[in-house]
């Protein structure tokens, strides 16, 4: 399944998502330094059929997500850190066909708030789809969410 413990993590935490596997999101890359997730094209998720461009909706699943999960990146011990605030900056639509990475890592993380940026990509991160940055609230360690979410998490990894 994976090779390192956070890369088991952020593939537990992704699995937890139901509307992640909806969309079929996978974990392509994880370390200390960031996330890279991987949204799969799909006729599911076109949002226009005359060009068959990806629908805005599936773009900001991925990067809301993938600034969230990079939260996992820099905090010692799994916490529930939802979305206080995300900005996404549009460059150009994600070619019909192709696969979408989303990158995001943590750049400040406070007592109380965890902030990221990001982008998305398809087949050169140096032409991105989009930008992002998001601001996520830390609730603590002993916040789980629903339906036990977090315990979840730590009984599949261990």
């Amino acid at each position: 399944m994976s090779d390192t413990p956070l890369m088991a993590m952020a593939e537990r935490f992704l699995c937890a998502l139901p509307h992640c596997q909806v969309l079929q999101m996978r974990v392509h890359h994880v370390d200390n330094q960031g996330m890279t997730l991987v949204l799969h094209y799909s006729p599911k998720i076109i949002g226009n059929p005359q060009t068959g461009a990806i629908h805005g909706g599936a773009l900001t699943t991925l990067m809301d997500t993938t600034c969230g999960m990079a939260t996992l990146c820099v905090l010692p011990a799994f916490e529930v850190c939802p979305t206080l605030d995300l900005r996404i900056d549009y460059m150009h639509s994600a070619k019909p066909g192709l696969d979408v990475y989303g990158y995001a890592h943590c750049y400040r993380v406070t007592r109380d708030v965890i902030f990221t940026r990001g982008m998305a990509y398809q087949d050169d991160p140096e032409q991105p789809i989009a930008q992002v940055v998001g601001t996520f609230m830390r609730l603590g360690k002993n916040v789980k969410g629903g339906l036990s979410f977090g315990s979840s998490l730590k009984e599949r990894g261990q």
